[in-house]
């Protein structure tokens, strides 16, 4: 379960999120939608801890995995991207990487999942880093999925087989997923609007 109760918070005398409240069941899937600005991504930093409440209360319940905006890539190979140091199967790793849509890039490498991603992550394109922190998320078997635009650098039909594997993978886990569109949170259960950071 993730309970939200009156998060407010304020960055350069704006205020970013006013007295958000929200209580989201086990199992459930919410999709958060909202302009640029509006405050979503700041929401995503409180819930996975990179931003300290100060007003407010967050409770999560499990373990969670979180994947954010950007190429968020480390220097080393697609292996260790995906694992970041825990000894994780390899069968696990290979379920992750199936359900991100990228057995079959992989699997074309001569040096397969011991392939060095580059320095920035510059020898994989946007939407291969995207899927590979995919991955990492899905391998950490997590109760709590947290995606911020996690399929923006995805084709159309790309992003569809990655939903619809997905949805057979997170049935029982409670998701948090942030878009612009509606139309990209489909599947989920319930779908909120975040505007001058107030949840409606």
């Amino acid at each position: 379960m993730i309970k939200i109760e009156n998060l407010t918070y304020s960055y350069d005398q704006k205020t970013v999120l006013k007295n958000l409240n929200l209580t989201i069941p086990d199992g459930e899937k919410i999709g958060i939608i909202g302009e640029s600005g509006s405050g979503k991504s700041t929401l995503i930093k409180f819930l996975s801890g990179l931003y300290e409440v100060q007003q407010g209360k967050i409770i999560a319940e499990g373990k969670m995995s979180v994947v954010i905006q950007g190429n968020q890539l480390f220097p080393f190979t697609i292996r260790e991207n995906i694992t970041c140091g825990h000894e994780i199967p390899e069968e696990q790793i290979w379920e992750a990487v199936r359900i991100a849509q990228l057995e079959e890039w992989i699997k074309s490498l001569p040096e397969g999942l011991d392939t060095f991603t580059g320095v920035r992550g510059d020898n994989v394109s946007g939407g291969q880093a995207q899927r590979i922190c995919i991955a990492r998320a899905i391998a950490q078997n997590p109760q709590i999925l947290i995606l911020d635009e996690a399929t923006s650098a995805l084709d159309m039909e790309t992003s569809a087989h990655l939903i619809e594997a997905l949805q057979n993978w997170w049935k029982n886990r409670t998701v948090i997923s942030i878009a612009h569109r509606k139309e990209a949170l489909d599947f989920c259960d319930k779908i909120y609007r975040l505007e001058d950071g107030v949840l409606c």
